[in-house]
């Protein structure tokens, strides 16, 4: 039998994970952040296992943070047959994800902001 040692998260990860969420950001999405943010690369096998996600949960996880531009992908073969792994890990620091997301959620709450005000306008 095969031993095989996956990091676990911890308090800090579940609060990284829980943060992000409240934020607006998929669960999916967050697990996956709080994991990677904290190794330099991560299987899908080990995104499944720490994170508590399903095989095709951690695909479109990996899917929305390459199309954002935060993750690198590659495929690594196993040793004999089967099909290749992938190995993500974060293109940018964490710092800056977090930078890009609080710019984001500015501009959407001068936005509410603005149509509030113009409902305020237009109820006079």
């Amino acid at each position: 039998m095969k031993t095989l040692n996956i990091k676990q998260f911890d308090e800090k990860e579940e609060e990284i994970a829980d943060a992000l969420i409240s934020l607006g950001i998929s669960r999916n999405v967050a697990m996956t952040l709080a994991y990677i943010q904290n190794t330099k690369s991560a299987t899908s096998i080990e995104l499944e296992r720490s994170a508590r996600l399903r095989q095709p949960e951690v695909s479109i996880a990996a899917k929305q943070l390459k199309e954002l531009d935060w993750v690198n992908e590659r495929e690594e073969k196993k040793p004999g047959k089967g099909r290749p792994f992938k190995i993500y890990s974060l293109k940018v620091g964490f710092n800056k994800i977090i930078t890009q997301h609080e710019t984001e959620q500015k501009k959407v709450a001068v936005a509410a902001q603005e149509k509030i005000e113009r409902l305020k306008k237009l109820g006079k």
